[in-house]
């Protein structure tokens, strides 16, 4: 497979991606869609007051926010933020005003507590 890449996203070229449902406030654009046991990259695009209920990472999750702020139990991550998230930590995400971040999970999170 060769190398991919995307040019711009970091100067809003994901403005012009193509979206899809990915949780209720949030739409994803894949930029690699990994299977359950390998990793995915998106782009999520967080509406003002969408929220992720609390997770725990079984891999590394990275997090670049583009746009806005993202937030969650330790505090507040305004665009330029890198986040890591390593094995075994949990957390909450949301967003007040809504955001736009760039995600890599080397393993897709299991969603603590949540019913369906």
């Amino acid at each position: 497979m060769p190398n991919l890449a995307f040019a711009g996203l970091l100067d809003g070229g994901w403005r012009h991606l193509a979206f899809e449902h990915f949780r209720e406030g949030i739409t994803v654009h894949w930029l690699l869609k990994g299977g359950p046991v390998e990793p995915s990259v998106a782009i999520l695009n967080y509406r003002p007051g969408a929220s992720v209920p609390r997770h725990r990472h079984v891999g590394l999750e990275t997090i670049v926010v583009l746009e806005g702020t993202q937030g969650d139990e330790n505090g507040d991550y305004p665009a330029g933020s890198v986040i890591l998230n390593p094995v075994g930590t949990e957390h909450s995400v949301w967003t007040k005003d809504g955001c736009v971040v760039l995600i890599q999970w080397d393993l897709p999170v299991i969603i603590l507590g949540e019913t369906k």
